[in-house]
C-alpha cells in the first residue's frame, strides 16, 4: 500500500486563497465563456486546452476542434464506440468514470477518509439526513478525481433503479488533490448532487461533487441539475418513475471537471486488492464486485 500523501507548504500556499474567492461568480462566468460559439475563440480555447493538458483526442467521437459548437461540447465529449469495454458481469463494480482514486476504502461508522489529516461524514455528505446515511454505516467508498485531461461524463458502477435524488448547496472549492489534503470536509461542503440507486449489492449512492468553474452538473434523467445555485437542500423521490439505469450506462456529467463519490453498504462489495490512493482509473474498468448479489 503506497503511503498516503502529506500536505506540503506548497499546497497551502495554492489552497488557501480559495476562501477568499466568489466562487459562484466565478464559475458563472466559466459556464458563459464555454458556452460560446465564436468560431476563432473556441477553436482556439480548444487547441489550447488540449495541448496543456495533453487530452488524448484519439479517443474521441469527434477529434477536430471545428467539430464542437463551444468549449463545452469538446470537454463533455463523446467517446468512439468501443474506447471503454464495460468489465465482468452483472455484479462486478466498475469505475464511474475516467480519473486518479482519490480514496478508496471502508467507511468507519459513518466516516469518510478524504486525506491525512482529514474526514467527513456520511451523513452531512447525504446532506443531513441520518435515514440515508444509516443506509451505509460502515460500509465501503471510493472517490474517484477527473483532471482536466479526463473524458467528464459519469457512469454506472452497477445497473440500478433510482430512488431518491438530493440537492445540497455549498461552496465550490477546488477538489484538485492539494486541496483535498488542505481543506477540511472538503467534499461535505462544496456544491453536490446526491443519486440513490438500489442494485444488485444493495443501496448505492453516486455524489457528484462540483468545484470551481464546474459551472454546471447533469443527470440523464433530469438535465442541467445547477445552475441555478440554490441555497436549501432540495430532495426528489423516484420510487415510481421506473429508472433504471445499466450498468456502465451514463448517469450525468460534470461541464467541467470534478470529483464522484460511490457508496455503498455494509459487506455489499469487496474491493480488487489492487486498487489504491492514486491509482488511474478508466470508466468500465472491473473495481471490486458485490459480495452478496441480490
Amino acid at each position: 500500500m503506497p503511503a498516503v500523501p502529506t500536505a506540503s507548504w506548497q499546497d497551502y500556499l495554492k489552497s488557501l486563497p480559495l476562501y477568499l474567492l466568489p466562487h459562484h461568480a466565478i464559475s458563472r462566468l466559466t459556464l458563459r465563456l464555454t458556452r460560446l460559439r465564436t468560431r476563432w475563440f473556441k477553436n482556439a480555447f480548444i487547441h489550447w486546452f488540449t495541448h496543456q493538458y495533453d487530452v488524448n483526442l484519439d479517443e474521441s467521437l469527434y477529434r477536430q476542434a471545428q467539430d464542437f459548437e463551444h468549449f463545452n461540447a469538446f470537454f463533455t465529449r463523446e467517446l468512439a464506440p468501443g474506447t471503454r469495454p464495460i468489465e465482468g458481469d452483472a455484479c462486478t463494480v466498475v469505475s464511474p468514470a475516467d480519473g486518479h482514486i482519490s480514496q478508496i476504502g471502508d467507511i468507519d461508522d459513518d466516516t469518510v477518509f478524504q486525506a491525512k489529516g482529514h474526514s467527513f461524514s456520511v451523513t452531512e455528505l447525504l446532506g443531513g439526513d441520518t435515514q440515508d446515511a444509516g443506509l451505509f454505516r460502515n460500509g465501503s467508498f471510493i472517490t474517484v478525481y477527473l483532471s482536466p485531461r479526463d473524458y467528464h461524463r459519469v457512469h454506472m458502477p452497477l445497473e440500478g433503479k433510482l430512488r431518491r435524488t438530493i440537492y445540497v448547496p455549498g461552496r465550490l472549492f477546488s477538489v484538485a488533490p492539494h486541496t483535498t489534503r488542505v481543506i477540511p470536509r472538503l467534499f461535505a461542503r462544496n456544491e453536490r448532487l446526491v443519486a440513490l440507486f438500489d442494485t444488485c449489492a444493495g443501496p448505492m449512492a453516486m455524489v457528484l461533487v462540483g468545484a470551481i468553474n464546474v459551472a454546471a452538473i447533469e443527470t440523464v434523467w433530469a438535465g442541467l441539475v445547477t445552475p441555478p445555485h440554490r441555497r436549501q437542500i432540495e430532495a426528489r423521490d423516484f420510487t415510481d418513475s421506473d429508472i433504471i439505469l445499466q450498468r456502465g450506462s451514463e448517469m450525468g456529467r460534470f461541464n467541467m471537471g470534478s470529483t464522484v463519490i460511490v457508496l455503498f453498504g455494509e459487506h455489499a462489495v469487496r474491493w480488487q486488492s489492487m486498487f489504491a490512493a492514486e491509482a488511474p482509473l478508466r470508466m468500465g474498468e472491473a473495481i471490486g464486485s458485490a459480495e452478496n448479489p441480490r
